[in-house]
């Protein structure tokens, strides 16, 4: 299976009219149907993100399923609120609506960072501080590359376990499964 993702980081500075340069792999990651429209809205961790129409349109069917519950109106509410359907100008520029630069402190330069489904804007400054904090170890929260690489890596090995558990318990598989923790 070859599904796409995106990947890779490159920074771009802002114009005086707020838009930016958006890589062109980047770009060709967001064509579909021949088009490069796209969302772009909060994202998590104090960034931007910018997202493909069909990723967006799977998000918004499963929020549907939950759109009644008062437990969740305050997130929907500033997520679609923020959320701008946008498109690449001909050279490849993106327009970042004013109140989205500020609600993430977006000045001068940016980083674009290709993640998995998602295209994240990060200020140069916050994603360098993040970067740094990650590769030194956060003596604060514990946090460093190599935790947060073992437990992501983890996942996969956990997935793995499940679907032998699942095809042990179903009979398709003669050996008993080991699950780790």
């Amino acid at each position: 299976m070859n599904e796409f993702f995106f990947s890779g980081s490159s920074s771009a500075k802002i114009d005086d009219k707020g838009r930016f340069v958006l890589p062109q792999a980047m770009r060709y990651g967001l064509v579909e149907e021949g088009k490069c429209e796209f969302v772009l809205g909060l994202g998590l961790g104090g960034c931007l993100a910018i997202y493909r129409r069909s990723a967006i349109e799977k998000i918004v069917a499963k929020f549907r399923e939950k759109q009644h519950m008062a437990q969740y109106q305050k997130f929907f509410t500033l997520f679609f609120s923020t959320l701008h359907q946008t498109e690449c100008d001909k050279i490849g520029r993106v327009s970042i609506p004013a109140a989205l630069k500020s609600a993430v402190g977006i000045t001068k330069e940016i980083v674009v960072a290709g993640v998995m489904d998602k295209i994240e804007i990060w200020s140069k400054e916050i994603y360098d501080h993040n970067l740094q904090k990650m590769l030194n170890g956060d003596e604060d929260s514990g946090l460093s590359l190599e935790t947060m690489a073992q437990e992501a890596f983890a996942l996969l090995s956990e997935e793995k376990n499940l679907t032998d558990v699942v095809q042990h318990a179903m009979g398709k598989k003669d050996e008993s499964p080991v699950i780790t923790s």
